[in-house]
């Protein structure tokens, strides 16, 4: 993992979980430096019965792995709108950032809700994610909002390797595709 951002050690941050395989590294290797909750809020993942299985999942990695977890709920509709007309842009292209942005936003707007000063997300663990982008869209959101993002590259140091063997020895569900209907092709 490779830290970016000056956020003092032991703050409380509220962490974004896509889903189980990347928070079983993503949330500890956190954890090591911050107060760490996580935060479930995926409106992109298709069909339900998807959603259902990250969500199981990611609870039964909160069980193994004892730490405070938020699940949001909603937000369909908001993602619909956000991607209308992007149907066709590939993984890691357009409609991934305007994707990672709303998940972004509701993360920062939870953690002030919760009255935390930080928040971040384990979507960097996976190489099918642009962490530049997804740190570059923390930041933005984070300023918009008044909260400190915690940048980091947590695929940096085997960090998805180190995802895959926890998941795995966990027997935590792994998807194998990003979440969305378009990337479900």
């Amino acid at each position: 993992m490779r830290l970016l951002c000056d956020v003092p050690s032991g703050t409380e941050v509220l962490v974004h979980i896509c889903c189980a395989p990347d928070a079983t590294y993503g949330v500890r290797a956190l954890r090591d430096r911050f107060n760490v909750s996580g935060f479930f809020y995926n409106p992109n993942i298709h069909p339900r019965e998807e959603i259902r299985k990250r969500l199981r999942a990611t609870l039964d990695l909160q069980e193994k792995d004892s730490f405070s977890l938020v699940v949001g709920a909603g937000g369909e509709a908001a993602w619909e709108d956000a991607v209308r007309g992007m149907e066709g842009e590939p993984e890691r292209g357009r409609r991934c950032e305007v994707c990672v942005r709303l998940r972004m936003r509701e993360t920062a707007r939870k953690a002030a809700e919760l009255g935390m000063p930080a928040f971040g997300t384990v979507l960097t663990v996976s190489p099918k994610k642009d962490a530049a982008m997804v740190n570059r869209v923390g930041r933005e959101e984070g300023e918009r909002s008044g909260i400190r993002f915690v940048e980091a590259d947590l695929k940096k140091g085997d960090g998805y390797l180190k995802s895959v063997r926890a998941s795995r020895e966990m027997g935590l569900y792994r998807q194998n595709y990003c979440g969305c209907r378009y990337s479900y092709r």
